[in-house]
């Protein structure tokens, strides 16, 4: 019984103490693919579950009259028909909202611009917003 475990375990100690080398060859195309997919997962990171993306609108208008609340947001759809506005009412509140802007600065850009025509307080909000895609988005995406 004694020389049988000894057996084993010189065995063992042969088998733990002995150098084998271990070749890994990997395709180089796992390093884009890899890339690739972590790009994705970073844009689709930025989507809420209901399609929806995390991005800014500026809140130019609260106010109690509907009547009010209405008339800027057809002033703004006249001024800026490339962009869209939303009317929100949280009791006794009517808000208007603008823009689906996915950038901060760009929703600076159009602060300054409505700062000079209303003479309210417009500020940048956090909101989910429709998201268009761009070019360079696309682009990103085909590679």
């Amino acid at each position: 019984m004694k020389v049988i475990l000894s057996c084993i375990f010189c065995a063992c100690a042969v088998f733990a103490f002995s150098q084998d080398t271990i070749i890994v060859r990997k395709d180089s195309r796992l390093d884009i693919l890899n890339a690739k997919q972590a790009s994705l997962n970073k844009f689709a990171s930025k989507f809420t579950s209901n399609g929806l993306y995390h991005g800014y609108r500026l809140q130019v208008l609260n106010t109690q009259s509907r009547e009010q609340a209405y008339k800027i947001k057809a002033e703004l759809l006249k001024r800026f028909p490339e962009q869209k506005s939303y009317v929100l009412y949280q009791s006794p509140y009517f808000k208007i909202r603008f823009g689906n802007f996915t950038d901060k600065t760009e929703a600076l850009h159009y602060k300054n611009i409505l700062s000079s025509i209303y003479q309210q307080s417009i500020y940048v909000i956090n909101d989910d917003v429709e998201y268009t895609s761009s070019k360079e988005d696309e682009s990103d995406t085909q590679q």
